[in-house]
């Protein structure tokens, strides 16, 4: 179309040029140059003109293939069905610790059950476990490794003899890392002592030595109120069912984040967990807890807000017994350590639960924030005062670079960490171990 209107538009000469262009009339060529052209060829050598003959021949047909010279190809049997279940299997059992896949059953035959529950993981796939623990470890202490390690280098490094001017650095090292004056005081203490005894003088076994001393803190004695505190998320005491974990801490410090994440890592060990949603004061409480269950995939006992929690605690217990459950947890709501009517309201809350079940609770976790430092540890010997806390779960710690205050947590009030916050997903909580905690700070 633009084509025809610009031959419209065009001048009765250009339309006539353009005619000879595009339009049916050939183009006229000059006749000199033709001749020119044909002289051209007929000068060409004779060998060149009987290549380019032979070039332009046809090919000579090629042979019929006779049917009986193509070789019979032989049939691929399909691997029996039973070689695919068993590799089937086995890619389970190396992904799940699962030995053995669904057995095929009839179509008449199939019924709905309850999912079982997941198998440990067995101990011949425990390398790469331990390789990963030590890995999320590493990069949520890396911060705290920055800050004390690495300064420690920068404090040795060119020095040989282990001098009072060395030790005086040693000390606002540790201090700056949140360790705690009076730990800190003790652990420079420790070393002194060693170097005026001559047991300590070169400079290179200033880490082997505070690292054995600080090894040592974290090994503080386990307290629980059944004798039988949970040290892992793959020890749970057979013996007693339901087992009940109650969880308490200030506002702002991931409570019930931690709660979806623990009640995850005990349900992939194959145990039936139900939470209770006893913070009925935060109207977005319960709510919250409901959509991270739903997320892991377990049951949630709760009720309207302003309920008294001790009421959720019962209904939690009974559905616990109802249902056979293997643990409890049991969220509450946040307080301050200094609100005593808060605090009385967790000791009924306790007492409710132990009438249920006995001894219940049998785990009370104290989530901190590992950012807050020593006003953590203010907290934590707050909350030990009013409520029997058995263990400490710290959240955050891969966004400070005060980890230390895991080491002063455990000189001064000798609890134990149970786990530690890495992230903000659902596998981000790992089970504390004080030598992964140790070496990583120092590796």
């Amino acid at each position: 179309m633009l084509f025809w209107r610009r031959k419209k538009d065009a001048t009765p000469a250009e339309r006539a040029g353009l005619t000879t262009l595009f339009g049916n009339e050939p183009i006229p060529v000059a006749q000199p140059q033709v001749a020119e052209a044909q002289a051209e060829l007929a000068t060409e050598p004779p060998a060149l003109v009987a290549a380019a003959e032979a070039a332009t021949a046809p090919l000579p047909a090629s042979p019929p293939v006779e049917p009986a010279s193509l070789a019979p190809v032989a049939e691929i049997a399909p691997p029996p069905e039973a070689t695919v279940e068993k590799e089937r299997r086995g890619l389970l059992s190396r992904w799940f610790g699962t030995g053995a896949g669904p057995a095929a059953v009839a179509p008449d035959e199939i019924s709905v059950a309850a999912p079982a529950p997941p198998a440990s993981t067995p101990a011949a796939s425990a390398e790469a476990p331990r390789e990963t623990f030590l890995l999320r470890m590493k990069n949520a202490v890396r911060r705290t490794r920055q800050n004390l390690a690495g300064r420690l280098d920068t404090l040795v490094r060119g020095k040989k003899v282990i001098s009072p001017e060395v030790l005086d650095e040693l000390e606002e090292i540790l201090i700056g890392a949140d360790i705690g004056v009076r730990t800190t005081l003790d652990l420079v203490e420790k070393i002194r002592l060693q170097v005026d005894r001559k047991l300590l003088s070169d400079t290179d076994e200033l880490k082997r030595v505070l690292r054995q001393e600080l090894l040592a803190l974290l090994r503080s004695p386990v307290k629980s109120v059944s004798g039988r505190a949970v040290r892992s998320e793959s020890d749970l005491a057979s013996d007693i069912r339901p087992y009940v974990m109650m969880v308490v801490g200030v506002n702002g410090v991931g409570k019930t984040t931690t709660i979806a994440k623990l009640a995850n890592l005990i349900k992939r060990e194959g145990n039936e967990v139900i939470v209770c949603a006893a913070d009925t004061f935060r109207a977005a409480a319960a709510d919250q807890l409901t959509v991270w269950a739903g997320r892991v995939g377990i049951p949630i006992i709760q009720q309207k807000p302003g309920t008294d929690p001790a009421a959720v605690v019962y209904d939690a217990m009974q559905a616990a017994k109802s249902r056979d459950a293997d643990v409890v947890i049991v969220d509450t709501a946040g307080r301050l350590h200094n609100k005593v009517n808060l605090m009385n309201e967790l000791e009924k809350m306790s007492r409710i639960a132990a009438r249920e079940v006995p001894q219940a609770p049998h785990e009370v976790l104290l989530v901190l924030d590992a950012a807050t430092g020593q006003n953590g540890l203010e907290q934590a010997r707050q909350f030990a005062k009013s409520v029997p806390v058995t263990g400490l779960v710290l959240t955050k710690l891969d966004g400070t670079a005060k980890g230390g205050i895991v080491v002063a947590i455990a000189r001064e009030l000798g609890l134990p960490i149970r786990y530690i916050g890495t992230g903000e997903q659902l596998d981000d909580l790992t089970v504390f171990s004080p030598e992964a905690f140790v070496d990583s700070l120092f590796e």
